[in-house]
């Protein structure tokens, strides 16, 4: 009986050996995989500070082209066209 626990307790953490070691790795690179995502999550890339930017300035220029008409409607002895 001795011989049979001996044996499975030799064959387990072969058999097992490769899920052991690679959850122990997921767990350990868990909080810097989180960190990266929180990191990334609160931060504006450039792409994406350049693309907000451009959709302000098109936002404040379409404003402005309406202010124009709505004034030109207004008094059109005003506006050249």
């Amino acid at each position: 009986m001795r011989k049979f626990y001996l044996i499975l307790a030799m064959t387990v953490p072969l058999a097992a050996g490769g899920c052991v070691t690679r959850t122990a790795t997921d767990l350990a690179a868990l909080p810097f995989k989180a960190t990266g995502k929180v990191v990334d999550w609160s931060t504006t890339s450039s792409s994406e500070a350049d693309r907000n930017y451009a959709r302000r300035v098109a936002y404040e220029r379409a404003q402005d082209r309406r202010m124009a008409e709505r004034h030109c409607r207004a008094f059109p002895e005003d506006c050249a066209y």
